[in-house]
């Protein structure tokens, strides 16, 4: 949980646009990320979720300044972030790391596990040759590759998906990071390998105090790793709260359609009714008027077709777009 009053990410009204070529007559404008605002605290856990396309990676990118905003400001241990030249995001860099989604793609096949989690420290000039074997063992320890020295000389083609996955998140973590973007990091490996990834990602987050940004299509996963949680659809941030409260009484018609599409373990309600959403996204290109979801809500009505609804606090802590609070 938070450990400060304080942000150590702020994202205000944070816009991502993109100027796509259509044909040989011209380009367009997608709106990849449209006026997102998220704090997110010193050891606390952050998830991000929505359907493909809406903008969640785009968001965790910009959080470390991988992208550069269209507009709005982002702002990083109360340092303003938005604008700096890349020679001047030295402290950033080192702070602040990125965990890939795919463990078969992030990870250069060509380097033994050693280099991989070694290469930080270099492109960092941390420490020697003897400091940084030494604090790359200690990372494959946290990541619970042991023992360290026989899985630093292997190459990731000997390892597992779960292996491998555990390799990038030693390299995330090998520098000390004070906040990690972990983008869907257990959507591509098996379900056994799964829970292991996570305990290793929430046992970090509470012994180091590592603040995340945990981008996910699994709300399961969301309840058990997460503090906060944030519903993203077509570039825009719909519902804030406690992950427990959202999930378990949730607000906003698209979060409720999300939570009832989840599989009902239970037989006995199988052939219960629920709320899922039909139909599908709206092309990026041509963004509904009024409120983006009301072409697929089944509570909207006329306000809803002409009028954007704004992020409102509706409780402690929560908040929600939509015309119905």
């Amino acid at each position: 949980m938070a450990v400060d009053s304080s942000p150590l990410v702020s994202l205000e009204r944070v816009e991502a646009f993109y100027r796509v070529r259509k044909g040989f007559l011209g380009s367009r404008v997608v709106k990849a990320v449209d006026g997102v605002s998220l704090s997110i605290h010193e050891g606390e856990a952050m998830a991000l979720v929505g359907e493909s396309g809406c903008g969640k990676t785009t968001v965790g990118k910009l959080s470390i300044r991988l992208l550069k905003p269209s507009s709005g400001r982002i702002l990083y241990d109360g340092v303003d972030i938005t604008n700096l030249p890349e020679k001047s995001l030295q402290k950033l860099r080192r702070e602040t790391r990125m965990v890939f989604q795919d463990p078969y793609s992030s990870i250069n096949p060509y380097m033994t596990v050693g280099e991989t989690v070694e290469e930080p420290l270099i492109a960092h000039k941390a420490g020697d040759k003897e400091e940084r074997t030494e604090m790359v063992y200690k990372a494959l320890e946290e990541v619970r590759l042991t023992p360290p020295q026989d899985f630093a000389v292997k190459y990731p083609h000997l390892l597992s998906g779960g292996q491998r996955q555990r390799v990038a998140i030693a390299r995330a973590i090998v520098l000390k990071p004070r906040y990690i973007v972990a983008d869907e990091p257990v959507s591509m490996i098996d379900a056994s390998s799964r829970a292991e990834v996570l305990e290793v990602l929430k046992r970090l987050q509470t012994s180091q105090g590592i603040a995340f940004l945990y981008i996910s299509h699994d709300l399961a996963t969301t309840r058990y790793f997460s503090d906060k949680i944030a519903v993203m659809y077509l570039g825009r941030v719909v519902e804030i709260g406690d992950v427990e409260e959202v999930l378990s009484e949730p607000l906003h018609p698209y979060t409720q359609g999300l939570i009832a599409s989840i599989p009902e373990p239970d037989p006995a309600n199988r052939f219960v009714e629920r709320p899922a959403i039909k139909g599908e996204p709206p092309s990026p290109f041509n963004i509904p008027k009024g409120c983006r979801f009301h072409p697929r809500c089944p509570k909207a009505f006329d306000r809803c077709m002409v009028e954007d609804p704004a992020l409102r606090e509706v409780g402690k802590n929560r908040y929600v777009a939509c015309h119905l609070y």
